[in-house]
C-alpha cells in the first residue's frame, strides 16, 4: 500500500470516529434534556410525591 492510500485510509477512519463521537454526544444531550423534562413534569404533577410514607401493620 502506498503512502497516499494509507493517508487517505487513516483520514477516513479518523473522520468516521469523529462523526461517531459527535452523534453519540448529540444523543446523550437529547436524552439528558428528555430526562430533565420528565423530572420537571413529574414534579409539577405531584408536588408531594415521595415526601411521606404510609405504613400499616
Amino acid at each position: 500500500m502506498d503512502i497516499a492510500a494509507l493517508a487517505i485510509s487513516m483520514k477516513q477512519a479518523d473522520l468516521m470516529k469523529n462523526v461517531s463521537i459527535a452523534v453519540t454526544k448529540q444523543s446523550m444531550e437529547f436524552q439528558e434534556q428528555s430526562i430533565e423534562q420528565l423530572i420537571e413534569v413529574t414534579n409539577v404533577s405531584h408536588p408531594t410525591l415521595g415526601h411521606s410514607v404510609d405504613i400499616s401493620i
